[in-house]
């Protein structure tokens, strides 16, 4: 894994301290969706249900029973070194950003529950700088993938609809 020092890891170690259980996905190299599935499973200790679908990933994130809060906080999930995989794969990278929307989302509406929240962070400007493939903000600080400050989500009904359509075309 390879956070950025500067000013990610402090951040982490900060919610670390508060409680939060903290997990880092960090896609450096990833260049397909087998590869990001092999990644996310790893990185998020995902249970071996979860196969290589993005159904599976999203159901996976909306239960979140297999990952239990260490002090009472909530759930982080600092994605980092994502512009190569979001440059190779833009319609991958906008259907992986929708999931970790929805599971952030959907966790925000569960009362008394732990909060989940995705930051989406690297280290400096890249190729995808000026207009990311989903409306990303990008810079050198981490965003909230939950946040309409921080993606700039399109509305996410049709997304959704989107996303389950292309996955039903592909079988």
């Amino acid at each position: 894994m390879s956070l950025d020092p500067q000013p990610l890891a402090p951040a982490l170690e900060a919610a670390e301290a508060a409680g939060w259980t903290v997990l880092g996905l960090d896609l450096d190299g990833v260049r397909g969706k087998a590869g990001l599935m092999r990644r996310c499973g790893g990185a998020l200790r995902l249970p071996e249900w979860v196969g290589g679908n993005w159904d599976a990933l999203a159901d996976a994130l909306r239960d979140l029973s297999w990952l239990p809060v260490a002090g009472g906080g909530g759930r982080l999930v600092a994605v980092t070194s994502w512009r190569g995989y979001a440059g190779a794969r833009p319609g991958e990278w906008e259907i992986l950003v929708e999931i970790l929307e929805e599971a952030v989302d959907f966790w925000r509406g569960q009362e008394g529950e732990p909060p989940l929240v995705v930051l989406l962070a690297e280290a400096g400007p890249g190729p995808e700088a000026e207009a990311g493939p989903t409306g990303l903000r990008p810079g050198p600080r981490a965003s909230n993938a939950g946040g309409a400050e921080g993606l700039g989500a399109p509305p996410r009904t049709p997304r959704l609809k989107r996303r389950r359509g292309w996955i039903g075309r592909r079988g």
